[in-house]
């Protein structure tokens, strides 16, 4: 598919904004564009309300990249492996400070709740001659951050997006992708991994290639040909799992038996999307009562009252991560919530942007805008601890681009800041 292009030989931003979609402009152009926001935009301290962190310690952040020469969607990975960043508190600067060697697309990262250890998935499907991808485990140095490979054991499913870990530390849940399978790793103390002690394989009817909810012109067409388990993740207090399922338009939903590592049936075992919509990755609020769900294909987020006694997830609304006025063809990518939870953001592919939503009253959604990524493909986005910047990894720009965060409107300023990381797909901050 033909990306999309930004910018317009007439226009010059000089707030930080996006260009209107659509338009075209020539390398130079875009180069001096990118330099104009620059100057308008230096990096050094501002005034803020809220979180300012001004001379505190450098923070770091990881890096999970495609790096293999078979990366997703049939690119060339162009990643090192995983790559250890520093971040400067008062400028939200980024700089590289090591690179840890892996050529198996550690695509995406998760720490232990100690934050002694990081895991990572890696999106291969040949894992020791098999049709499996594989998880690795890392200690991390407090200091220096340094990480040192423990071991890597299969992740039961060819493809594995996403992992999580447990609350309590005991166990990793990992989503593989093109296995269609949701696997149950456990911990051992030193921090190692053992062999599943549970594998669902997810099953049921798959959804049409294309989206009714999409918008108008859409051609997107995305894993409706099997089941796709694209995120797995346990809810605050450890008693359900959810799942999405791409192909299937559902998320699933098991108890979990701490003592066993094994995923049982749950009051509801299933809440459906519509059909070809295509639910990837999603947000629990913090407050443990709303649950968001971001559709790939669609282009939508729905939003849930969640029931943590039982739950049970019961669907209230429908909105759009698009401007109102876009036709064509876009895929979702990622949801956050911002650390003050007073904010939502979702990822926009080939429409490469940003958009923010208020968390409003029962965590009902309200579209406030969006921001261009200034980058091609944003594979996924995270916000620093303190809330003040906002990092996205444009995966087929090579880049990792900054923003700061508007800490009473939620709005996004591009800093003028391109770290250069070879296909990244996921940042993680260390803290």
């Amino acid at each position: 598919m033909k990306k999309v292009k930004y910018g317009h030989r007439d226009y010059a931003p000089k707030d930080g904004s996006a260009p209107p979609h659509g338009y075209k402009t020539s390398r130079r152009e875009f180069l001096q564009g990118a330099a104009a926001l620059a100057v308008a935009h230096p990096i050094f301290p501002l005034l803020q309300e809220g979180k300012a962190n001004r001379g505190g310690r450098p923070v770091l952040a990881y890096v999970g990249t495609y790096s293999s020469p078979q990366g997703p969607e049939g690119a060339v990975g162009h990643g090192q492996g995983i790559y250890l960043l520093e971040m400067d508190p008062p400028t939200g600067a980024l700089r590289q400070r090591d690179a840890f060697a892996s050529d198996v697309n550690p695509s995406w990262l998760a720490f232990d709740p100690s934050r002694t250890h990081l895991y990572s998935a890696n999106e291969i499907s040949n894992y020791q001659g098999d049709a499996s991808g594989s998880v690795s485990a890392y200690s991390i140095d407090r200091t220096t951050g340094r990480l040192t490979l423990l071991n890597t054991v299969s992740s039961e499913g060819a493809g594995p997006a996403h992992l999580s870990v447990h609350p309590s530390g005991k166990y990793v849940f990992v989503a593989n992708y093109h296995g269609g399978t949701v696997a149950v790793l456990p911990v051992h103390p030193n921090g190692e991994l053992g062999a599943a002690t549970d594998i669902k394989h997810d099953a049921g009817t798959i959804g049409p290639p294309r989206s009714a909810s999409a918008p108008h012109g859409s051609f997107a067409i995305s894993g409706h040909d099997k089941p796709h388990a694209h995120m797995v993740q346990a809810d605050a207090a450890g008693k359900f799992v959810f799942a999405s399922d791409l192909g299937l338009d559902q998320i699933l939903i098991w108890k979990f038996d701490e003592d066993t590592g094994k995923l049982l049936p749950a009051p509801q075992t299933s809440v459906p999307l519509p059909p070809g919509d295509g639910p990837r990755h999603f947000a629990f609020h913090p407050n443990g009562r709303w649950f968001y769900s971001l559709q790939e294909e669609a282009s939508t987020l729905v939003a849930f009252d969640y029931a943590p006694a039982t739950g049970r997830l019961t669907p209230k609304q429908t909105i759009s991560t698009l401007p109102k006025q876009f036709n064509g063809t876009n895929f979702t990518s990622e949801v956050l919530i911002s650390p003050d939870a007073r904010f939502l953001y979702a990822a926009n592919r080939l429409h490469d942007s940003i958009a923010c939503f208020s968390i409003g009253e029962g965590g009902l959604l309200t579209f406030t805008g969006e921001e261009w990524t200034r980058g091609d493909y944003p594979r996924s986005f995270n916000i620093d601890p303190a809330g003040n910047y906002l990092y996205s990894c444009n995966q087929r720009a090579d880049a990792i681009t900054a923003y700061r965060v508007n800490l009473r409107t939620g709005a996004l300023s591009f800093l003028g800041q391109y770290t250069p990381i070879g296909t990244p797909a996921a940042i993680l901050f260390f803290t």
